[in-house]
């Protein structure tokens, strides 16, 4: 046991958890450049693409944010073109050695469970129940659709998930595996943990301010008590 991560985790009511990293890869089978790819042609013809500076990018997510930013006129059609393809890709998503052990762990030891994504929620719900995960998640805040503003690094989500909760900063958690995460938690005033899946983000989640980083959601099972 990280005995540093288990007084972080004492005094926590509520976890809030990012859903893509933590919980699965949600990509893993539909890789996000050609979810990137498929996101472009639905919007728009060939000859409209080569014309945008949208074609390089290869993260969906960030391709509709500077969708909302450039084109506003399309975000709402983007964005829901985007949740289709999310739905699409949960169906192949790789779960998290750990992950599901984490939520077990949560109701086990009497704290609820909160996913805080940038995800579609109805993505996010279509893996739940997939994995018979449901009854494990007490509520679920993916991005708010048409308003990819919303998105973490945003401190939105986990301000409505902490509303919801009626719970103060100090009663929860954030375990998220972008710097992102790491910016939103300290944003909403919330300690952050960060899950370092890939070499090189123990240093990035740390400098960040993660109040603790691990390398498997199984250490934080372990704390869990």
């Amino acid at each position: 046991m990280n005995a540093d991560l288990a007084e972080v985790l004492r005094p926590v009511k509520h976890v809030l958890i990012d859903f893509d990293g933590p919980i699965c890869s949600v990509f893993a089978g539909l890789p996000a450049p050609e979810v990137a790819q498929r996101l472009r042609a639905a919007l728009f013809s060939d000859g409209e693409q080569a014309s945008t500076s949208w074609g390089s990018e290869a993260d969906p997510l960030a391709l509709l944010r500077r969708i909302s930013i450039e084109r506003p006129d399309l975000v709402g059609m983007a964005d829901a073109a985007l949740t289709r393809l999310e739905e699409e890709a949960v169906q192949l998503a790789r779960p998290t050695p750990g992950g599901e052990a984490v939520l077990r762990s949560c109701i086990d030891s009497g704290r609820t469970v909160w996913l805080v994504s940038n995800n579609a929620s109805s993505a996010i719900r279509a893996y739940l129940n997939a994995h018979g995960l449901s009854g494990q998640v007490t509520g679920v805040f993916g991005r708010i659709p048409g308003d990819p503003a919303s998105m973490k690094p945003s401190p939105r989500l986990l301000l409505d998930a902490m509303n919801s909760t009626g719970s103060v900063p100090a009663e929860c958690v954030f375990i998220g595996d972008a710097v992102r995460d790491i910016e939103a938690g300290d944003a909403a005033g919330v300690s952050t943990i960060g899950y370092a899946n890939k070499p090189g983000k123990d240093t990035s989640l740390a400098a960040a301010g993660a109040v603790a980083v691990v390398g498997s959601m199984k250490v934080i099972v372990e704390a869990l008590v």
